[in-house]
């Protein structure tokens, strides 16, 4: 059945901030887009589904002024499919929707065009799908290989140019030999905007964006099909960069997802300003969002955990901050350690919890509220700056029978030296990723309160 979502959030006007329920979104020129979520964590879906999701996108990942805009939302979700959020940004003129996973492991924003060879023509999320033809759009431009945004592309995905019409072309690989290709074009992204206290309608900006002509593998699942995907990664062809150069938008972007079961939340191309957040230095030279983990603490205790560890390869230092990842992923040097002290800190309440090992994952069977009895977690970065992890932050709950529910451990074992942070970390924070500042912000807040 549908699951209802609200057309709008409200927003309130202070000066030239946008306030919002204990938090303020601040520095310049906010662009605020609502976020749909296809599965909401209280659903029972196998860990292995989700590592074999994310396994996917890992392998993405290793390869690969304004105002605020407020989009209405509604969605569904399914026990079976995976986590994902993605919002909606309209393309051309006259303007077509467009839903697009956001994702802050790659730059590129790329929709499905139309004549797309193996694109999903429907989705088991329950939206509509379209696809982009720039012959109806007006103010649609194909980009050529001269075009200094060709030379942008260089840095986000493989591309080429085509010796017979002179296109900007592209071609993105994934690690399961999924993939997408297709050429950039440029047109007109529409949204609202407010400056100061005014609200400026129908906005538009030009942007450069891919035209997916063929996609394959899990890419075509249409389980999970949207219309591509929204790029916020700090390469110059992501909007993020180009609505930035542009003036439009400041160099900082935001987000606050929903972990409840109603699932949504918020993207703001704008910092959203609360008093908790606390701030840690990017690690430079590097094509994603990594921080520098330095240790990991359970109950106040700090694991015994050499902190190079948390130092990958010189290609993926540090701790990748990604959306588009479900769970979250250490090295087994920190894995081992980290699962043996959330069961150690159990022992005490054995009356209430019982060990169980389920398809090579560590869970527990409980009959009293995990947060009375599983400890709390600290992730420790780089700067001094904390991230305090709650059980549902660690945990997920994969069944409930006889008044006892089954919760295992949602971090994974890396495949390789990588820490990555997916959307089990992520969720009921407000996550700032500074670019100005080079430096990635965060603070637990109750999403619903948008």
């Amino acid at each position: 059945m549908p699951a209802s979502f609200p057309a709008g959030f409200p927003i309130f006007l202070v000066f030239a901030a946008v306030v919002l329920p204990a938090a303020v979104v601040l520095c310049g020129f906010p662009t605020t887009l609502t976020l749909e979520r296809a599965f909401p964590k209280s659903h029972g879906v196998e860990l292995s589904q989700l590592r074999a999701r994310d396994s996917v996108r890992h392998g993405r990942i290793l390869q690969s002024s304004g105002g605020v805009v407020d989009f209405p939302v509604q969605g569904t979700y399914d026990p079976h499919l995976v986590g994902l959020y993605f919002t909606r940004v309209q393309l051309g003129s006259p303007p077509k929707e467009f839903y697009v996973q956001i994702d802050t492991g790659s730059d590129v924003l790329w929709v499905s065009c139309n004549a797309c060879n193996g694109c999903p023509t429907a989705s088991g999320l329950q939206i509509p799908l379209n696809f982009y033809d720039p012959l109806s759009s007006s103010t649609a431009s194909l980009i050529s290989c001269s075009d200094q945004r060709c030379a942008l592309a260089a840095q986000s995905s493989g591309y080429g140019c085509s010796t017979q019409n002179n296109l900007c072309n592209y071609t993105i690989e994934y690690g399961d030999g999924s993939g997408t290709s297709g050429y950039y074009v440029s047109d007109l992204m529409h949204f609202d905007t407010i400056v100061g206290s005014s609200l400026i309608l129908n906005t538009s900006a030009p942007v450069a964006f891919g035209c997916s002509t063929s996609q394959t593998g899990d890419l075509t699942n249409p389980d999970i099909a949207v219309d591509g995907i929204f790029g916020l990664g700090q390469q110059g062809l992501s909007i993020i960069s180009q609505l930035y150069t542009q003036g439009i938008t400041p160099n900082v972007f935001s987000h606050c997802l929903r972990g409840d079961s109603g699932g949504g939340g918020v993207l703001v191309l704008g910092e959203i300003v609360e008093p908790d957040i606390v701030y840690s230095p990017l690690v430079p030279s590097q094509s994603h969002y990594n921080l520098n983990l330095q240790s990991i603490s359970v109950n106040g205790q700090t694991l015994s955990i050499d902190p190079k560890v948390f130092v990958a390869t010189s290609n993926n230092q540090g701790t990748i901050v990604d959306s588009g990842t479900t769970l979250a992923y250490l090295a087994e040097e920190a894995y081992d350690p980290f699962v043996s002290a959330i069961t150690g800190a159990t022992s005490q309440f054995s009356q209430f919890v019982r060990l169980l090992v389920s398809k090579g994952n560590q869970c527990y069977q409980v009959t009293s509220s995990i947060s009375e009895i599983f400890p709390t977690v600290s992730l420790n970065f780089g700067g001094g700056a904390s991230m305090i992890l709650k059980p549902q932050d660690y945990l997920l709950q994969q069944n409930s029978t006889g008044g006892a529910a089954v919760w295992c451990i949602g971090f994974q074992k890396s495949k390789g030296q990588r820490t990555i942070l997916g959307d089990l970390v992520l969720k009921d924070k407000i996550i700032v990723y500074d670019l100005a500042g080079q430096r990635i912000g965060w603070a637990n807040y109750d999403c619903s309160l948008l």
